[in-house]
């Protein structure tokens, strides 16, 4: 093998960070036999083989879990923008009163 050891565990190590502490574990074995199995030429074809490996073990989050809440209508806090009326311009018929107040009668 042409890399070192030192390089092979960096980059387990850095393959192991994105997976669940459950899976470490499980990953690093396999991880190790399989770069035992190849020869190695370069770090290429190490982090190759590593990907590989971890596509196994790696297991996405969900929606849910990602945004640390469940994403459904009635979960969300309630707001004044998404509860109360609607904001903007007023009826025309508003402060017409006021609106004409000054003008100048002809």
């Amino acid at each position: 093998m042409a890399t070192s050891d030192i390089d092979a565990e960096q980059l387990i190590n850095r393959f192991c960070g994105s997976l669940a502490p459950a899976d470490r574990a499980a990953f690093r074995a396999a991880a190790e036999s399989a770069l035992s199995a190849i020869v190695c030429n370069g770090e290429g074809i190490a982090f190759r083989t590593l990907r590989d490996v971890w596509r196994d073990y790696f297991h996405p989050p969900t929606d849910q879990e990602a945004a640390h809440h469940p994403f459904s209508p009635g979960s969300r806090r309630l707001s004044r923008l998404s509860d109360g009326s609607p904001i903007g311009r007023d009826d025309p018929r508003t402060g017409g009163r006021d609106r004409h107040r000054l003008k100048a009668v002809s």
